[in-house]
This record gives C-alpha cells, structure tokens and sequence, in this order.
C-alpha cells in the first residue's frame, strides 16, 4: 500500500505515517521530504478575479492531489510492476459532501489509472481565492492543447460563432504553439494556460495516468468565470482515441490510456453532478476518426495553414521535439492527414515510413498497428473487439463501432501505402 497525504501547510502533521508520502497545496511547506502542488497558483487566481465556489475548489484540489499521487507512486515497485494500491488522503473544506461519493471516485481512478484507490477526505483544504468577481463574456470552454484535434475543434467552435475560453495545461514542448494557436482562434486575451506544478524529490512515475485529472480541474475553474449554467466543457478527441481500442491482447485496460474514453467522462460527469458543480462535459467528436475531422472542419483554409505544425507525437521529447513517425498518435496522425488529402501532410517525421524505421525507442506500435488491421480484416471486427464497447448503450453502440471500423480502415491505408501490409 502506496500512502500519500495532501493537505495545507497549516494541517500538515508534525509527523508522517512510515512510508507516507505528503504534498502541501498552493504553498511550500519548506520541510525537508514535503512534496509542494501549484506553489502560488491560488494568490495568481485571487489577483486575476477568480472567486469559485467550494465545491469547484475542492474538486480542483482533489484533482490535482490525485496527480501528485500518480507521480510519486512508481509502479514498478508494484507486484506485477504496474497496478498499485494507493490510500489518498486529501483535505477539503466539505469532506462530508465528498463522503457519499468516495466509492465512486475511487471506481473512477480505477478506470483511469488501472490501480486501486483508497481515499480519505478530511478537514483542512485549502480556502478557495476570493477575487473581485469578473464574469468573461465567453459562453464555454474548450481544451487546447497544441494537437490536431483541439485545434480542429477550436477553429469549428469559433466558426458557429462560438465564444470559448481556451484552457492549456502547460507543456514546455506546446506552451508556444497553444498561444499561438489561442491568438489565432481570436481567444488570446482570455486562454488560460496553467501547471500542476508537483514538485517532489525522490523519482517520479513516467506513465502519468492521472496526469489528465489537472485538465478537467483547470477546465472547471476556467468555467468559474463563466455567468451561465450549467458550462459547456469540450473535450476535442477524435473517437478513435478516445475508445483506444488495444491493437494487441497486451495492451488491455490501462495499459492504453483511458483520459477520454466516454465511460471515464461518463462517469466524471456523474461526480460533477453529484457534488453540485454546474460543467457538462462534452465529446463531440467521439463518432469520428481523425481523417473525419480533417475533412469536416469547417475552415479548412485556416485549418490547412497551422495542421502540419500540430502536435501529435508520444515520444516528442526522446525526438528533440520532433513526430516519431512510427508510435500509435503518429501513426494515427498520419493516415488521417492521408485520408484528409495526399500531400497536406508537411510535418517532420523522425521515420517518415513505418518500413525500416527504428523501434529502440520504445513498444514496436507499427507491428502492433499491422496485427490489429489483419486481425480486423481477417476475424472481423466484432471478434477482434469483443467486450471494448460492453460500456456503450445501445443507442450508441452502433456509432462507437463504425468509428472504430473507419479508424481502422485508414490505420490499414497508411500501412498499405508504406508498403507493411
């Protein structure tokens, strides 16, 4: 059992439980071994005009407590190297509107993470930051993160005549590009880019399951300064991803990342509801593929412009900021720029092709692409998924499959035109 506390500076105990790990919120706590989350952030809130309610802050709080946890638990002290078992203990300032919740918020980190999850919900949170109050006249929000899909839903949100405030969770490598991206789609003034800002010692958990819990918390506290409820929050992931169906029986559960699969947000949402938070979360791009949404947007001169520049990449930093060509967002990228037009792909690619490329880096994701597409070809795709859909409803099952059947299908004419198939 993995045990980590985040609390206050003020609650924090003179001393831990043997093993325990302690985070302190918004403020350093300058004890040797205190881990510190988003040092200052509250006091950046409070000046900039932020005034949320309770229950928002300590949803917030309660995200980003579940990060510091994810990176300061390694995995591969666990019995079998990846699942752990994890107590959470974090302060709030209504734990008791928290309790009749816990065990689902603890089903919702299962499905996240793929670990098991005690929490804990005390007395002692820190107190939300109370600014003078300035509503935004924007009418929703939408995450931007620097890749395809964000920007594609960005730019068709501003074409409806839309007025999103565009949240980013800082990443040296995209911190730019979403500015540029923000500037662009006319949001510059308002996009609101933050960090986590976990800072611990000792060696921190590269899978970073949780790491996606920080962008729902900062997108409910761009929606804060919203006036009307409940806040659109759009989620722009292409349903191919968000389902991330696993290409080999080795990849089942966590092993492929669940950030925004519907049965994840299905289930976040049902928490926001519970704790009284005014968000509707929305994925409204969970019935098409990436090719999809390349030939639907609805700019595509804007969108042909700033597409190449994008990023997609899994192993962006092992390439110097440079696509590998070859992990599973790439390979996804590349048949559907391909889907969307031959020759509209101007991005640099490590390995422009699958054949022959290096796979020292990391799982061989076009082998893994290849068996998938064969399988689907030659089983069919209901064998080759078999439960992957048992969350979806009837009424939806039917729009979940043929993404995936199309996600596929263009997987198989990037491997064909590559010459791997």
């Amino acid at each position: 059992m993995m045990k980590v506390l985040c609390t206050s500076v003020d609650h924090l105990p003179a001393t831990l439980a043997e093993g325990e790990r302690a985070f302190t919120l918004f403020k350093s706590a300058k004890r040797a071994g205190i881990g510190t989350v988003a040092q200052g952030w509250r006091g950046s809130l409070k000046r900039k005009g932020f005034a949320p309610t309770v229950q928002a802050w300590d949803f917030v709080q309660f995200c980003l407590a579940v990060c510091a946890a994810d990176l300061c638990c390694p995995r591969n002290t666990s019995a079998d190297g990846w699942t752990r078992t994890i107590e959470l203990t974090v302060a709030l300032n209504e734990p008791l509107r928290w309790a009749p919740w816990k065990a689902h918020a603890e089903r919702l980190l299962k499905v996240l993470t793929g670990d098991y999850w005690t929490l804990n919900f005390i007395d002692g949170g820190v107190t939300p930051p109370n600014g003078k109050p300035q509503p935004l006249a924007q009418d929703c929000v939408c995450l931007l993160s620097g890749g395809l899909d964000s920007l594609i839903g960005g730019i068709n949100l501003v074409t409806e005549g839309r007025r999103p405030v565009f949240v980013s969770q800082l990443a040296h490598e995209d911190s730019d590009r979403q500015r540029r991206y923000a500037a662009l789609l006319g949001g510059g003034a308002t996009h609101m880019q933050w960090s986590h800002g976990i800072s611990f010692s000792g060696s921190r958990e590269p899978s970073t399951r949780g790491r996606s819990l920080a962008f729902y918390g900062f997108a409910v506290m761009a929606a804060s300064r919203i006036a009307s409820a409940p806040v659109q929050v759009f989620i722009p992931e292409n349903g191919f991803i968000c389902i991330n169906p696993p290409l080999v029986p080795g990849r089942v559960a966590s092993l492929s990342t669940r950030t925004t699969h519907p049965l994840f947000i299905a289930e976040l949402q049902e928490l926001l509801e519970g704790l009284g938070i005014a968000v509707r979360l929305e994925l409204p791009y969970r019935f098409k593929t990436k090719g999809e949404m390349l030939r639907e947007c609805a700019d595509q001169t804007l969108l042909a412009s700033v597409a190449s520049d994008s990023t997609s990449c899994g192993r962006f930093r092992t390439y110097n900021r440079t696509h590998c060509g070859r992990c599973v967002p790439c390979l996804i990228r590349r048949a559907a720029f391909l889907a969307w037009g031959p020759g509209r792909d101007t991005t640099r690619y490590e390995y422009p092709s699958v054949v022959g490329s290096d796979k020292s880096s990391g799982p061989d994701d076009p082998m893994a692409a290849a068996l998938a597409v064969l399988s689907v070809r030659e089983k069919g795709l209901d064998r080759f998924l078999g439960a992957t859909l048992a969350f979806a409803s009837p009424a939806e099952r039917a729009g979940y499959r043929q993404v995936l059947q199309s996600g596929f299908n263009e997987l198989e004419a990037l491997l064909q035109a590559d010459g791997l198939l």
